[in-house]
């Protein structure tokens, strides 16, 4: 892939990443930095806001799905979602920094939603977490290099 494809396809791996989708998109970054031929902010940068614009889909979703918690159909159950918004209240907003962990990430910004934390607070947070890491991401690449 080359030109602009290369670039979406970062935003669209890392918005797929940052969905409760199954997806990755720390190696798509890696290939394309170790690959050159694009400044490495604007990789960062393509792969944060796909992966943020995808957390906040995961607020959205959360923001809506209040309303459907005591449906049959509804995936989670009350014992489930009352321990994860108490997870949430005791590490606080602050825990929004660590949205792109594996496994507690997607969760976490879907229990942001639920519990309508503001939207420029998450975004703010979550921007910071996931901008880090894929510095960090970027550099290691730039090792291997």
């Amino acid at each position: 892939m080359s030109g602009l494809g290369s670039l979406a396809g970062l935003f669209l791996a890392a918005f797929l990443a940052a969905t409760l989708l199954p997806a990755q998109s720390e190696g798509v970054l890696a290939a394309l930095v170790i690959a050159g031929g694009w400044p490495l902010w604007l990789l960062v940068g393509a792969a944060t806001a796909g992966n943020v614009l995808g957390s906040v889909v995961n607020w959205l979703l959360g923001r809506g799905i209040a309303s459907f918690r005591h449906k049959r159909w509804f995936p989670v159950s009350d014992k489930a979602l009352a321990r994860a918004e108490g997870w949430y209240h005791r590490y606080g907003r602050w825990s929004l920094l660590f949205a792109w962990l594996p496994v507690i990430g997607d969760p976490l910004t879907v229990i942001a939603g639920t519990l309508r934390e503001p939207l420029w607070l998450f975004l703010l947070l979550v921007t910071i977490g996931k901008a880090g890491r894929y510095v960090l991401v970027a550099l290691a690449a730039l090792g291997l290099n």
